[in-house]
């Protein structure tokens, strides 16, 4: 894929070169500008018909993805359109490859090739109740090529292995190895709340964690009291 990420660091903006004909993949409502780029909305699923249906459905209620994904289209080898995240922050490339996989969080899709797909994976009844990666499925890549995420604020790679485990906040994590094996507990004491932490994953292995330096709820929390009310 022939891209730029243009703008500054905190509210970039991701430019697609198209071929005639080339095709991506990015997450509704994302699109900033475009020239000769047909723009097509389908059931976020792999599937046609009825089974395509239900899992663009499944996805939907089970992982907070949309229902649809949108299909941007090259009219001409000169094609390009820009892609603008929902949150200011930073956007980064991930190489998906046979080799290396990954599993994203719920809202950090932007945009991929054509030739890269993802699956919903079962996380566990636990891990569904209490973490907010995904709930019961989480995404996880498949097949070749670029998959854009972002992130709010600005997105740190964090390396663990078996001697160095790392456990993160669940409202920050983005992305991080297929390869990983991790787990969703209560920060500490009761739910938290003695230190004013939720829910954490903890994640063992060899691979890469991608965290992002802000956290929207917490950003919420703190306007919220500013905001007018009805009363």
């Amino acid at each position: 894929m022939n891209y730029k990420i243009l703008g500054d660091s905190d509210c970039p903006v991701l430019h697609i070169q198209l071929k005639n004909q080339e095709s991506i993949k990015i997450e509704r409502g994302c699109m900033a500008y475009l020239s000769n780029v047909a723009m097509e909305g389908k059931m976020n699923s792999n599937k046609s018909g009825i089974g395509g249906m239900l899992g663009a459905l499944g996805r939907s209620i089970t992982s907070g993805e949309s229902f649809f994904i949108t299909h941007a289209i090259g009219l001409s080898d000169d094609s390009f359109i820009g892609i603008a995240p929902s949150t200011p922050g930073k956007i980064q490339c991930l190489k998906v490859s046979p080799n290396r996989q990954y599993r994203i969080n719920t809202g950090a899709f932007l945009a991929c090739d054509q030739s890269v797909e993802y699956v919903m994976k079962s996380q566990g009844l636990e891990r569904a109740l209490f973490g907010g990666t995904g709930g019961l499925f989480v995404m996880e890549t498949q097949g070749t090529g670029d998959i854009f995420v972002s992130a709010f604020g600005d997105l740190l790679a964090i390396n663990v292995t078996p001697e160095k485990p790392i456990t993160v906040d669940n409202e920050h994590v983005v992305a991080w190895d297929a390869s990983l094996q991790y787990n969703i507990h209560v920060a500490s004491g009761e739910f938290g709340f003695k230190t004013g932490e939720g829910f954490v994953n903890e994640f063992h292995g060899n691979g890469t964690v991608l965290i992002q330096t802000r956290n929207i709820h917490s950003l919420a929390d703190a306007v919220r009291p500013f905001l007018p009310s009805n009363s």
